[in-house]
């Protein structure tokens, strides 16, 4: 069996092909384009199923935005995908191709997908953040992925940290994610030094190791373990799993561990984990898993898969 796995970013559109073991045969990476609006990026998504139309069995999509999975459909998405809201990805694909689809949150992908073989393997309960653009969000709780009523539970980004503080682009102010996310820390650094550097640059020995930045990171590290702090009494979970580029440093990693389990919790989660290294962004992002039923292909958006079934799974920091 071959599968057409394709994860689409604000970035980036990320795409290749597996087999139901999970081993990539091919991966592709273009840029997405989003900020031309969802009818461009859903153009660039049609063109690659017609690519491999007639060689793939089925079609698993990860995305950003809120995903209802059952029907395909974005039901939310930011303005960093202007016009994202409402597209109806399964249903203009299944239109056009005689094809198995399934659409899923991103973040819902990577957690089903450490919960299987990462470090979510083994706990029944598990947190999974990503922190880029902004601050995605999934629960796994009860050994099973949970979504919520609408398929919206998980928005961690939007919890009001700040009550009262700077806008976003969801129409509230104060949100986590507008402090916490990799484009706070980058505004951050440039409003403190002037300095117009990116995330990755950030972390480059001789900006880390300045004093201004260094202060600011410590700063921004605050507000990501403030929000974790929040999501630890709530939910007590057993692991926390942190993803996204920026989390592939280790320092960011360390100091979260540490300011965590510092804090007066009487039991906090027992693990703070990395996601699988961005250097293995195909499996991480993209591989899917097709199940054939008697009658149909029941298709599950699996990314990270790959990563820990070829023993390039996340390093955990234990308490």
């Amino acid at each position: 069996m071959k599968i057409l796995a394709i994860d689409i970013g604000g970035t980036a559109i990320k795409y290749g092909i597996t087999d139901e073991n999970f081993n990539v045969c091919e991966f592709y990476e273009i840029p997405s384009e989003a900020k031309l609006g969802r009818d461009h990026l859903m153009l660039k998504v049609l063109s690659i199923v017609g690519t491999y139309y007639g060689g793939v069995d089925c079609v698993g999509i990860s995305t950003a935005g809120q995903v209802n999975s059952e029907e395909g459909r974005i039901i939310f998405a930011n303005e960093s995908i202007p016009h994202y809201t409402g597209t109806e990805i399964k249903k203009m694909i299944t239109e056009k191709y005689d094809i198995p689809v399934v659409v899923e949150n991103d973040v819902n992908s990577a957690a089903t997908a450490e919960a299987m073989f990462g470090s979510g393997k083994g706990s029944n309960d598990f947190l999974c953040l990503t922190y880029g653009t902004g601050v995605g969000g999934a629960v796994w709780l009860g050994g099973k992925l949970y979504t919520g009523h609408d398929f919206s539970a998980g928005e961690f980004g939007h919890i009001v940290t700040h009550t009262g503080g700077l806008r976003c682009n969801c129409g509230n102010n104060g949100c986590y994610e507008m402090y916490a996310s990799t484009s706070a820390l980058v505004r951050m650094v440039r409003e403190g030094t002037g300095k117009e550097l990116t995330g990755r640059e950030i972390f480059e020995p001789q900006n880390f190791h300045n004093t201004a930045i260094r202060a600011i990171i410590d700063n921004w590290i605050d507000e990501i373990v403030g929000g974790l702090s929040t999501l630890i009494f709530i939910f007590n979970p057993a692991v926390i799993i942190l993803g996204g580029g920026i989390m592939n440093e280790d320092y960011i990693i360390s100091e979260i561990d540490k300011r965590i389990h510092s804090k007066d919790i009487k039991k906090p989660c027992s693990k703070i984990a990395q996601e699988c290294s961005e250097r293995h962004i195909l499996p991480r992002k993209i591989s899917i898993s097709c199940r054939k039923t008697k009658k149909h292909f029941r298709t599950r958006a699996f990314p990270f898969l790959l990563c820990a079934r070829n023993g390039r799974c996340s390093r955990g920091i234990f308490q």
